[in-house]
């Protein structure tokens, strides 16, 4: 393990109609690109009492596009609330070199991958704000800014989309409203 934090994390998610002309906007804007490749999310319970605590145990994989060494992130999330406009949640990660032997330690100890979900993800920072553009297997293309709500806030206006896009909600909400608006079931994972 290189890196732990822990903090709360306060973020908003928008659905993206036009990635390529937010990938414009960001640049003119200067943020800085972080990371690019794939990433994975498995979540981890034990007969849900994590689930029913509203607390999350995930293991996140990045996979680079340039073909580098994979690495993970292993985090715990405590209960959401709202704070304004903003989703929130207590959050603690820790960076590890070897993601594969943190899944068989998991799975181990008696953890079950409840949910998968692989994407396509472009990091930015702009700011003290990090931006997540992400790409699913069947779904909207989505944006998460993430970080204190002054840097949100002109993290939004940066990207040239309406405030009102911007929500405090959870990917099960972007989940059904596309499938609401389109009559097709979206899709999260890649199958295996």
């Amino acid at each position: 393990m290189s890196r732990s934090s822990s903090a709360d994390e306060l973020e908003v998610k928008a659905r993206v109609d036009d990635p390529e002309a937010l990938r414009r906007v960001l640049g003119w804007a200067g943020a800085v690109s972080e990371f690019r490749g794939a990433m994975v999310d498995r979540r981890f319970d034990r007969k849900g009492r994590l689930e029913r605590r509203d607390e999350v145990l995930r293991l996140r994989i990045y996979r680079p596009a340039d073909g580098s060494p994979a690495y993970g992130v292993l985090g715990w999330k405590g209960p959401h609330s709202k704070r304004g406009k903003y989703r929130h949640r207590e959050e603690s990660e820790a960076r590890i070199a070897d993601p594969d032997a943190a899944l068989t330690i998991l799975e181990r100890l008696g953890f079950e991958v409840t949910l998968r979900i692989d994407r396509t993800v472009e990091i930015y920072r702009l700011g003290d704000a990090v931006l997540r553009l992400e790409w699913y297997p069947r779904m909207d293309v989505l944006l998460e800014v993430e970080g204190e709500p002054a840097a949100i806030e002109r993290a939004i206006t940066a990207t040239g989309l309406a405030r009102e896009r911007f929500l405090p909600e959870s990917l099960t909400h972007f989940v059904e409203a596309y499938e609401a608006r389109t009559g097709r079931r979206a899709r999260l994972t890649v199958p295996v």
